[in-house]
């Protein structure tokens, strides 16, 4: 990666300047927030055809050790998920917690046989790096990968765009991971991503990067999406952002994640426990908490961004919620959020409403995700 500035740069700035992208700071890099054809757009073309998306100032990691039965145990001593019990040539959903049980960071990790690969948010990851060699190391040594891309092809179209590179991309279901060469390069695909739509997340050498996101731009089906239409879409899929809908103040079961935590490490379980802030969390689990993550369907054209204090009552009371992400659903055609309300309050149905410039707007609280996932399983 190179820098400009105090801002980093992806392998793939010199595309984005060359597609028109408008380009932001986020999470210390320059990046893309949308292209000409505006976020909106952007939005639903990734929901009908395929969007392509950089994300490479996600951070790539490598843990290698003596076996994969020897990092996975290591790596539970991080994490509440089942990392022993993946086979090889899966991924899984996780996140790092802390001795409080808030969560230090959401992550995906993947069994690739001889190692793990994991891929943790770009403003955690010297953090995230940094743990785990002063619990792992020396035994388990752990690589951040400086030389490779991350682009992500998102959309009902993606397999059919990718699969004329190799078709061998077509046998893939969700949270498959395989090397897969394309264009001559040996790329590390896994079947997943943040939309909510079936696609692939593939790592390319970053010498290569470019002429691999050209060749996909060139097909009919895939345009360029931005930040900011990525956001709009992980959003109608009820996915957290880290530092906004998820931090180290929020646990796991509050937080709505515990689906992503297996039997194994819960209690009863063969190897429950043994992972930072276990107490906290087990016993959330087996008590409850206080309030939830919900979604929110704001009535109206107007989003409720984050920070919208929620009420239960038109006028008085105390706020017995927040908006902790809100924009517009260009799928749904109006406003979307998610957001933590008091657990009475967190039945799907419930009207609430959100305090926007002094004025009390009616909310409804709504299962998530708000938009049908489009997996291949």
């Amino acid at each position: 990666m190179s820098e400009t500035g105090a801002l980093k740069q992806t392998p793939l700035h010199e595309l984005h300047i060359g597609l028109g992208a408008k380009m932001v700071p986020f999470a210390g890099y320059d990046m893309p927030v949308q292209y000409p054809m505006g976020v909106m757009k952007e939005h639903l073309h990734c929901r009908a055809a395929a969007g392509l998306f950089d994300v490479s100032h996600m951070g790539q990691v490598i843990l290698r050790g003596a076996s994969y039965e020897a990092i996975a145990k290591a790596f539970e001593t991080l994490v509440p998920m089942d990392v022993l019990d993946l086979p090889e040539g899966k991924q899984r959903y996780g996140f790092f917690t802390n001795d409080n049980g808030g969560i230090e960071d959401d992550l995906m990790f993947a069994n690739r046989g001889d190692h793990l690969f994991v891929v943790v948010n770009a403003a955690c990851k010297e953090a995230d790096v940094a743990r785990m060699k002063a619990a792992l190391e020396p035994g388990i040594t752990i690589e951040l990968i400086e030389d490779r891309a991350l682009i992500a092809l998102q959309g009902p179209a993606a397999e059919t765009a990718l699969a004329r590179l190799n078709p061998a991309v077509a046998d893939m279901v969700f949270m498959d991971v395989a090397t897969v060469t394309l264009l001559g390069q040996d790329c590390w695909v896994s079947r997943s991503g943040y939309t909510g739509e079936d696609g692939y997340e593939i790592s390319v050498p970053a010498h290569a990067a470019e002429t691999l996101c050209q060749a996909l731009l060139a097909m009919e089906e895939v345009a360029p999406i931005g930040l900011g239409a990525r956001d709009s879409l992980r959003l109608e899929a009820g996915l957290c952002l880290y530092g906004n809908d998820i931090t180290t103040e929020t646990g796991p079961v509050e937080a709505a994640l515990t689906w992503a935590m297996q039997k194994v490490r819960r209690a009863g379980g063969d190897r429950a426990g043994g992972f930072p802030g276990a107490g906290h969390i087990l016993g959330a689990l087996a008590e409850g908490v206080a309030r939830k993550r919900v979604g929110l369907l704001p009535e109206g054209r107007a989003p409720m961004r984050d920070g919208t204090q929620l009420f239960a009552a038109a006028e008085g009371g105390e706020a017995i919620g927040e908006v902790t992400s809100g924009s517009f659903g260009p799928s749904i055609g109006g406003p979307v959020a998610m957001g933590y309300v008091g657990s009475s309050y967190a039945a799907p149905g419930t009207q609430l409403f959100g305090e926007v410039r002094g004025k009390r707007l009616p909310l409804t609280v709504a299962k998530m995700p708000l938009v049908p996932a489009n997996f291949k399983r």
